[in-house]
């Protein structure tokens, strides 16, 4: 059995938010996890073995910084992905693409 891919998605409002984590989990492959404040987000990072961030639409420029900051200081290795939306299709694809280590121009690092 393979080890899960975990997934943190940061959105500010709470029904994206409850999709995209829903969406994340229908993949047996994923374990995701949401939240819309920043500080939760940063006791989660520290916690858990993120794979992959996902930064969803409404966190505005200087909180973008600091998470990314934030999350690169903690784990080099770690993929931020900004999603800003568009059905399941591009959500699987912005995950897939950081996973393979390609990149799109929504892929951050």
């Amino acid at each position: 059995m393979s080890k899960k891919i975990n997934i943190l998605y940061i959105g500010r409002h709470a029904e994206i938010l409850e999709t995209v984590v829903r969406l994340i989990n229908k993949n047996d492959s994923w374990n995701g996890i949401g939240v819309s404040k920043d500080s939760q987000a940063m006791e989660l990072f520290i916690k858990h073995p993120f794979d992959i961030v996902l930064l969803g639409c409404g966190i505005d420029e200087e909180d973008e910084n600091k998470l990314r900051t934030f999350f690169t200081l903690n784990n080099p290795s770690v993929k931020i992905v900004q999603h800003y939306g568009g059905g399941s299709g591009l959500l699987y694809n912005e995950i897939t693409t950081a996973l393979t280590g390609g990149t799109t121009t929504n892929f951050l690092s």
